[in-house]
């Protein structure tokens, strides 16, 4: 085609298509616009030819918004997202016949002509003067992709698609200055390539790759010569020729397009009648899109990983960059999805409960050494179909990441943290109290991070069981949940530095809002999420390293280029020994304590039950070296139920506790997730334990006997263990109140 001239300027060809553009192009017709008189197209281009000059001369194509493809980390495809269902292929991937059908019935002289037709302008302008209104357009192939560009740019803005539609003389000069531009950079067969590849053929389909596989099923390669046809149909009216809804219509507009092949000598007219004679056979396959056709169960970690991309600023530095992003697509993102995991954590969340029960189930695990979430699964499906008892909230994680509000009290799943605290404090693990069921403490005895008490009421602390009284060291009540000995281990640990190790372990709350300093932390009563207890606990298992939870492996763009992901963030919450003397404590939990119904029989394990005030939330939270997983029961719509005389998954409960059902989901989820073969083990430590008080019925009159209510003197909980000295100035803290109640089992 027209090149510059060496020495600058136009080209003879370049100068005519600029001096038409300007004049009758400009005022007359360029694909449409008509205007009833001589006189005002002259006006009309006079106007206009100032300004040809000053349009830019560099058109920005905008990348084309494509499928993303979400894989698990075996490269299994999960699902895919688009907001245009797209598939950019090369032109040696698309069908001759798809080439020839839609340069014959679009634009017939393609070939023959640069930027514009002007043999096809003088007809229209003839044709629309005889007509006196608009009866042929003449816009060239090549100006119907620039067109396409102005709207694929656009996106889904309804007002800057109808500015790049509208029928003026201004945006037709416009769209001729980059034809020219592009016929010169591009050329023919990529113009036809990027012009397959944009244009929009119905049923949600952009580009030929889409629209073939949407309407035959097939690779736009394969396609027939009545196929191609019927396709190139569709472009001038992909509603009305839409064989989907009217096969009559779509099979008549195929026949033109076959005829006009024949006519430009494409194919021979005996082909094209035997074309014709062959009736349309579709093979529709119904577009999927978006985390609600995610397989396996893996819609919620599929929105997760959706939300990260979006909220994450590795993606952008702004919330609009990030949305580009996600919209443009044609990403491969390979996500932590480990498929066996995903699988065992669906068939646990279900074991026990069922979907059309007034209470729910979530289950996720994460991998202590790395962070990666190896899966989320929920006893209710991921869905919007109310009636049939699917959801789109995700109970593993807050309300950013598309979860509850704030999450869900944690009950005394918190406690391993606070004895985490009181370890690296020096206190030792023999450390014990004589207490009753039930126990007075002043909040004046507890101080916040800014020094300050936490209040100035007296907390009333309560053990789970009237029975659950005596002597208790570490390790026993950890086993038995003891409340009373925890509200004490907080107050010489310090309520500080307790949640500081809570935010050193990853435990957060939603919203950016901070852990409230109330000493009934150490009970659970601060909301946590699934997702956030699983990684809490992962913690222990990797030894006291606190790995930040990542969903994302790697991402490929539509280019190939490699994308920057988040990565995990490891840091030291604690030594290795206090990591590893909650592990042997924790064991003791599975082996002989409130969560015997959900130990491992064949490898070390360990984790914590826990239920909340009026049993509202139930958890077991547990691990192995190299598995961590959480499991939350409760009522997640409305106002939370209490799980008192219920029935769950068609089983009665006459009280919902830790150990008795989300321990069981747990050892599915467990059992279903593992390795046989990988069976590594804690580091064994020996954990010192309390003598057991001479007399049994020493009660009160022994060497811990705590002091009466409001003394206001944390030292009523130090106990008589030789060799170690307990600070006189505990640091304790706190705003809110917690009775401790049901906060063990």
């Amino acid at each position: 085609m027209a090149k510059k001239r060496s020495g600058g300027g136009l080209t003879g060809t370049q100068q005519a298509a600029k001096f038409l553009g300007v004049s009758v192009l400009a005022g007359a017709v360029l694909a449409g616009i008509a205007l009833p008189a001589a006189g005002a197209l002259g006006l009309a281009a006079k106007g206009t030819v100032e300004g040809f000059d000053e349009i830019p001369s560099n058109l920005k194509t905008p990348p084309l918004s494509q499928r993303t493809t979400i894989l698990d980390a075996e490269g299994g495809q999960i699902a895919t997202v688009y907001s245009r269902d797209r598939k950019v292929v090369p032109i040696d991937k698309i069908s001759p016949y798809m080439q020839k059908a839609i340069v014959a019935i679009e634009d017939g002289r393609f070939y023959e002509h640069g930027a514009i037709d002007l043999k096809g302008v003088l007809r229209a302008i003839n044709r629309n003067a005889q007509s006196g209104g608009v009866a042929q357009g003449a816009s060239t192939l090549t100006q119907q992709y620039v067109k396409n560009v102005f709207v694929e740019e656009a996106g889904d803005d309804p007002e800057k698609v109808a500015q790049a539609t509208q029928q003026t003389i201004g945006r037709k000069v416009r769209e001729l200055k980059f034809a020219i531009q592009v016929e010169e950079e591009l050329g023919k067969k990529k113009i036809l390539e990027n012009y397959l590849n944009i244009t929009f053929f119905g049923q949600q389909a952009y580009g030929i790759e889409a629209a073939s596989q949407r309407y035959f099923s097939k690779p736009a390669a394969d396609l027939s010569l009545g196929e191609a046809a019927m396709m190139a149909g569709l472009v001038q009216s992909p509603s009305r020729y839409d064989p989907i809804n009217d096969i009559q219509e779509a099979t008549k507009r195929r026949n033109v397009v076959l005829q006009r092949m024949a006519d430009v000598k494409d194919i021979s007219q005996a082909e094209a009648d035997k074309a014709k004679a062959t009736p349309l056979k579709l093979k529709v396959k119904t577009p999927k899109n978006g985390c609600i056709t995610a397989v396996s169960g893996a819609g919620f970690f599929c929105d997760y990983v959706r939300k990260t991309i979006l909220s994450d600023p590795t993606f952008g530095k702004t919330a609009e960059e990030r949305q580009k992003l996600w919209n443009l697509g044609g990403l491969t993102i390979k996500t932590t999805l480990d498929p066996r995991a995903q699988a065992a954590a669906n068939e646990a969340a279900i074991a026990k409960i069922n979907k059309d029960d007034p209470v729910a189930a979530s289950v996720v695990q994460v991998q202590p050494k790395t962070g990666r979430i190896l899966s989320m699964g929920q006893s209710r499906p991921y869905g919007l179909d109310q009636k049939q008892h699917q959801t789109t909230l995700n109970l593993a994680v807050g309300s950013k990441m598309g979860g509850t509000t704030y999450g869900f009290q944690v009950g005394s799943t918190f406690k391993p943290i606070t004895a985490a605290a009181a370890l690296e404090k020096g206190i030792s693990p023999a450390t014990s109290f004589n207490d009753p069921a039930q126990i007075n403490i002043a909040e004046s005895d507890y101080r916040r991070c800014d020094g300050k008490p936490s209040g100035y009421a007296n907390w009333e602390v309560n053990n789970e069981m009237e029975s659950e009284k005596g002597v208790f060291d570490m390790t026993s009540a950890l086993g038995k949940s003891i409340n009373t000995y925890f509200a004490r281990l907080e107050g010489m640990a310090g309520l500080c530095e307790t949640l500081t190790m809570a935010k050193n372990v990853g435990y957060e709350r939603e919203l950016g809002k901070p852990i409230k300093q109330s000493p009934s932390a150490t009970l659970g009563s601060v909301e946590s999420t699934p997702l956030d207890m699983a990684s809490v606990y992962a913690t222990f298992a990797n030894r006291g390293i606190y790995c930040t939870p990542i969903a994302i492996e790697s991402i490929k763009a539509a280019n190939g280029d490699k994308l920057n992901v988040p990565q995990t963030k490891c840091t030291r919450a604690m030594s290795d020994r206090t990591a590893d003397t909650v592990n042997q404590m924790l064991k003791g939990v599975v082996e002989d304590g409130t969560g015997t119904k959900a130990g491992l029989s064949d490898r070390d394990n360990a984790g914590k039950t826990g239920t909340t005030n009026d049993r509202k939330d139930a958890w077991f939270v547990g691990y192995t070296p190299n598995l961590s997983t959480a499991v939350w029961v409760g009522d997640d719509v409305g106002e939370k139920k209490s799980m008192y005389r219920i029935t769950i998954g068609g089983e009665y409960y006459d009280k919902v506790c830790g150990g008795c059902l989300p321990g069981p989901i747990w050892k599915i989820a467990m059992t279903g997730a593992l390795d046989a073969g990988q069976t590594p083990s804690f580091v064994p430590v020996s954990v010192p334990r309390a003598d057991k008080p001479k007399d049994p019925k020493e009660g009160d009159e022994g060497p811990n006997k705590p002091r009466k209510p409001r003394d206001g003197k944390p030292a009523d909980t130090k106990p008589n263990i030789p060799g170690i000295t307990f600070p006189t100035d505990l640091i304790g803290g706190g705003d809110g109140r917690g009775n401790g109640r049901g906060g063990n089992h």
